[in-house]
C-alpha cells in the first residue's frame, strides 16, 4: 500500500479505506450517470476528528479531496474526476444523533445522517422536521446543507439555510469550525455557518449540524386540482396564501404532458388529466376533518375544474405518491435536458409560455415537462425530443440551455433553485451572475482553500482567476 493510503488506513482503520474498484465503483458514477470518475480511493471516518486528521494529511500530500454524502446529486457535485488522485470522503458512519432539545425545537445531528432518519428522530420525539425530498431515504443531512436544499415544504418553512441554527465544519486544513448554537439570535458578529451552506464541500466539509424542529401537524387537507393552465395556477396560489396564511403547506403544480407520462407508467391512477395539475396541503393542529371542510368550503367558492380531496391518511399518501413519481417516470421514459430552475412565482406562467415558444422555434417536435415548487418558483423544467431515443439529445444541450437560461434571468431567477451547480452548470454560473459576486466567491475560495483541494473541477474552479 502507497505511504499516502498507508496513513488514511492508520487514521480510520484498515476496514474503512475502501481501494478495490469493486468497492469504490458506487462512489465514482454520479446518480444521473453522466459523470464517471475513478478514485484515488474511499475513506469512511467514523469521527469529526479522524475528518480533520484526513484532512491535515491531505494537504500535507496535496491530495484533492471530494466529499460525498448519499451520492444523489444530479449535477455531479460529488463525483471525482477520472485521475485516480483525488480522495473521495463519505460520511456514512458520521450519521450519530447528539442531542435533541424539545423545549427548544432544536437536533443536531451528524452529517452522514439520511434525511428519513432525521425526519423519524423527529417524529419520535413529536416534532417536525420539514425538508422532505424523493430521495430522502438515501441522501444525506451534510448534502442537503451543502446544496441548500428546499424541496416540498419550502413555501411554510423555507430552505436548509432557513432551517440551520448552527454548523461544525472541518475546514481544509483541518480546523474545525465548531458553531453549532442552537440560538435563533445571535448578533455578535458575522454568520459564518451561512458560507458553508450551498457551497457544495468547496469550502469545507460539514460535519454535524443544529436545526429547527417544529411542532408536529395533527391535521392536514390534502387535494389533487385541476385548472386551465398555469396563470390560473399562481391565481389559486395567491388566493390559497390570502385565504389560510402559513398553514398552506405545500403548493405542487403538473403540466398536461407530465400527467400524460404519468398516465402511461402508472395506468389507472390518475384522478384526472387536466391542462395543469395541482397538488395543495394544509397543515395544522387539531383535527383534519375540521381541516378539510374548511378546504372543501373554500374551494366551493373558486372556479376550478376537477378536484380530489384526500379523505383519509392512505389517499393522501397516494396523492403524493403520484407527485414524488415524477422525476423516476421521466427517468424512465428516457434521457432529457435537466433544468432546475427558479423564478418569482407571479412570473411563471409568462416564463411557461415565452420559453415554449423560443424552444418550439428552434427546435420543431420539442417535449417540455414543467411541474415542481410553484409555491415557491421553483421549476423542474426538462427536455426532451420526439426523435428515436433521443440519441443526439445531448449534442443540443447548450443550445437549449441558452434559450431557458436567457429567458430565466431575464425574469430575474436562477439557473440553481435547489439541486446545486456542481460540474454541470458552473460556466453558465460564470455568464449569468452577478461579476461581483463571482469576485467575492473567488475571493472567501482562496482564502479558506488556497491550494485548491476541496472538492475540485465544480463551480468554483470553473469561476477562474479574477
Amino acid at each position: 500500500m502507497p505511504p499516502f493510503l498507508a496513513a488514511v488506513a492508520a487514521i480510520i482503520g484498515p476496514q474503512h479505506l475502501l481501494t478495490q474498484p469493486q468497492d469504490t465503483a458506487a462512489y465514482a458514477l454520479d446518480y444521473r450517470r453522466r459523470y464517471q470518475g475513478l478514485p484515488l480511493a474511499v475513506a469512511l471516518p467514523g469521527s469529526t476528528a479522524e475528518v480533520a486528521a484526513l484532512l491535515q494529511l491531505c494537504q500535507a500530500h496535496q491530495v484533492a479531496v471530494v466529499p460525498q454524502g448519499g451520492n444523489t446529486s444530479t449535477c455531479g457535485a460529488a463525483t471525482p474526476d477520472a485521475s485516480g488522485r483525488q480522495l473521495v470522503i463519505g460520511l456514512r458512519r458520521l450519521n450519530r444523533l447528539r442531542a435533541i432539545d424539545t423545549a427548544n425545537d432544536s437536533i443536531t445531528v451528524e452529517a452522514g445522517m439520511t434525511l428519513a432518519q432525521l425526519q423519524q428522530l423527529a417524529a419520535d420525539a413529536g416534532r417536525l422536521f420539514p425538508l422532505s425530498l424523493a430521495s430522502e431515504g438515501s441522501c444525506q443531512i451534510g448534502g442537503n446543507l451543502s446544496t441548500n436544499a428546499g424541496g416540498l415544504a419550502v413555501l411554510r418553512y423555507g430552505t436548509m439555510r432557513e432551517l440551520t441554527l448552527g454548523l461544525e465544519v472541518v475546514l481544509p486544513d483541518g480546523r474545525v469550525l465548531h458553531q453549532l448554537s442552537a440560538l435563533r439570535k445571535d448578533t455578535s458578529g458575522l454568520d459564518v455557518k451561512q458560507l458553508f451552506i450551498g457551497a457544495e464541500g468547496q469550502l469545507g466539509l460539514i460535519t454535524a449540524a443544529t436545526l429547527k424542529l417544529f411542532p408536529l401537524p395533527t391535521a392536514h387537507a390534502t387535494a389533487w386540482l385541476g385548472v386551465a393552465g398555469s396563470q390560473a395556477a399562481i391565481a389559486l396560489l395567491s388566493a390559497l396564501r390570502q385565504a389560510f396564511g402559513d398553514r398552506l403547506t405545500t403548493f405542487e403544480i403538473m403540466s398536461q404532458a407530465c400527467q400524460q407520462l404519468l398516465d402511461k407508467y402508472h395506468p389507472g391512477q390518475l384522478p384526472f388529466i387536466q391542462p395543469w395539475a395541482v397538488l395543495v396541503e394544509l397543515s395544522d393542529s387539531g383535527d383534519s376533518q375540521a381541516l378539510q371542510q374548511q378546504l372543501v368550503d373554500w374551494l366551493a367558492t373558486q372556479t376550478l375544474g376537477d378536484g380530489v380531496l384526500a379523505h383519509s391518511e392512505a389517499e393522501r399518501q397516494r396523492l403524493w405518491q403520484l407527485r414524488e413519481a415524477m422525476s423516476e417516470t421521466q427517468k424512465r421514459d428516457g434521457p432529457s435536458i435537466k433544468h432546475d430552475i427558479g423564478v418569482p412565482s407571479s412570473a411563471i406562467p409568462v416564463f411557461l409560455a415565452e420559453c415554449e415558444a423560443a424552444l418550439t422555434r428552434a427546435f420543431p417536435g420539442v417535449r417540455i415537462l414543467a411541474f415542481g415548487h410553484a409555491g415557491d418558483g421553483n421549476l423542474h423544467y426538462n427536455i426532451s425530443f420526439t426523435r428515436p431515443d433521443n440519441a443526439d439529445l445531448f449534442e443540443d444541450e447548450d443550445s437549449v440551455n441558452a434559450i431557458v437560461y436567457e429567458l430565466v434571468y431575464r425574469h430575474q431567477g436562477t439557473l440553481a433553485a435547489e439541486h446545486g451547480v456542481g460540474q454541470l452548470k458552473g460556466h453558465w454560473l460564470q455568464r449569468y451572475q452577478d461579476p461581483l459576486a463571482l469576485q467575492l466567491m473567488r475571493s472567501i475560495k482562496q482564502l479558506l482553500d488556497p491550494q485548491g483541494l476541496m472538492n475540485p473541477g465544480k463551480w468554483l474552479s470553473a469561476l477562474g482567476d479574477e
